[in-house]
């Protein structure tokens, strides 16, 4: 009997591009193929990209080189697949080149080059299709693109506009992700507060019953569903304020990420990014009166053009104030395409990192000291691992974790209780309760 023909698979990038692999490595297992656990067990290999800093450029070539040296087949999708000269200039024996979030592409493609093995009516596919995450959690994509022209992102060229996903296919995948074990949905988008904008949140339908497409309304939705809901990607629109309140009844984890980007109203201008600083330092105050264990996590970008001293300090002003929990800070870099780029007064590059580090030296000690107030209590905890799991404050992958002695019976996916003893400057340590 002659074996399904078999892919390999190479997912780089944010969990919105995550979500992409698993889309098509769900249309792959629904046709029949396989996913092979190497390139030399592959017929062909599919790397889906990022594009969106240099780095994440040269990250992305250097994958589809490898996977071209190892295996000679070679499928490019994803962000980076938007400057296909880019990419055929570096590696022009690749098979095909498609966008970001384009399936019907990429399978158009594999189909080309190692033809379906049978009909997809005949084949199994689990009802939450194939994900890369582990089983106890799964990222829900509920929209695509953003509606956003800030002045150092390219996003919006290479995603378009914002498009959401109608909310009772959303709600759906949702239940079939906690129907077959996840016990953490991560709500992405390149907007999530935006939701439903574009489609004037018009009326859908989920169980039989109408409801708006509506941050809101979503965010309600997947309350109800008995599992941890953790929000990313929220601009601070007054929609936020209306999650708070949620959050304080345990419907959604106490936790918000939202990238801030900067202070300075003169900077957040030339971003084309929402310039109130006073006002969000404000409604923070607000939301920790109504939620005071709401974990904040947001970026800031340092050394962006124009940037002054002055300027760079009310930013980390803003920091001492907002005492964010978790905090990433990028040195500015010119993406290829950005507008931002164009800006008068372009900031040295060794003024950038200095500033980036000044920024994280400052913050560092505000999270140490946020997570040094938890020593002494007892927090939930989704096991991750043997001896390893995370808070309501911890998302997968980018914030901290909390360590406990392994356990016989204690398993990935289950809740435990754990007395803080200690924390460091990530993470907490502690003993099961």
């Amino acid at each position: 009997m002659k074996e399904n023909p078999k892919v390999g698979f190479v997912s780089l990038g944010c969990p919105k591009a995550l979500v992409d692999s698993e889309r098509i490595l769900t249309q792959l297992r629904a046709e029949g193929y396989v996913t092979a656990p190497d390139y030399a067990g592959a017929d062909l290999v599919i790397v889906n990209t990022c594009g969106f800093i240099d780095a994440a450029v040269e990250e992305s070539l250097g994958a589809i080189g490898e996977a071209l040296a190892e295996n000679g087949k070679v499928v490019v999708t994803g962000c980076l697949g938007f400057k296909e000269d880019l990419v055929r200039k570096a590696h022009p024996s690749v098979l095909a080149i498609t966008g970001p979030h384009d399936t019907p592409g990429v399978m158009k493609a594999v189909h080309a080059h190692l033809p379906k093995p049978h009909d997809p009516f005949t084949d199994l596919v689990p009802p939450q299709g194939i994900k890369l995450t582990p089983n106890h959690y799964a990222y829900l994509k509920i929209s695509e693109g953003c509606n956003h022209r800030c002045t150092f992102c390219i996003i919006p060229s290479m995603r378009g506009d914002l498009v959401s996903r109608p909310i009772g296919e959303v709600m759906q995948e949702a239940e079939h992700l906690v129907k077959a074990g996840v016990k953490e949905l991560l709500v992405i988008s390149q907007d999530t507060s935006a939701y439903g904008v574009d489609v004037k949140y018009r009326t859908g339908f989920h169980g039989g019953k109408p409801i708006k497409t509506n941050f809101l309304q979503l965010a309600k939705s997947l309350g109800e569903l008995g599992v941890w809901v953790r929000l990313h990607y929220v601009y601070p629109y007054p929609s936020v304020d209306e999650v708070i309140p949620l959050m304080a009844e345990g419907k959604l984890l106490p936790y918000l990420d939202i990238p801030f980007q900067h202070a300075s109203p003169r900077i957040l201008k030339l971003m084309k990014r929402p310039a109130a600083a006073e006002k969000v330092l404000a409604r923070i105050g607000e939301w920790r009166k109504i939620c005071p264990e709401l974990t904040i996590r947001s970026t800031f970008i340092a050394g962006f053009p124009g940037e002054t001293e002055a300027e760079f300090e009310l930013l980390l002003d803003f920091l001492q104030e907002a005492q964010l929990d978790r905090v990433g800070c990028f040195a500015y870099s010119p993406v290829d395409g950005a507008k931002a780029n164009a800006l008068p007064d372009p900031v040295p590059a060794e003024t950038r990192e200095e500033r980036r580090k000044r920024f994280m030296l400052v913050q560092a000690k505000i999270s140490r000291d946020r997570l040094k107030a938890k020593v002494g209590t007892t927090q939930k905890i989704l096991v991750d691992a043997p001896g390893i799991g995370r808070s309501a404050a911890d998302a997968p992958e980018i914030d901290g974790l909390v360590y406990f002695e392994k356990t016989p019976g204690v398993k990935a996916g289950q809740f435990v209780d754990v007395c803080i003893e200690r924390s460091g400057k990530h993470d907490l340590h502690g003993r099961l309760a």
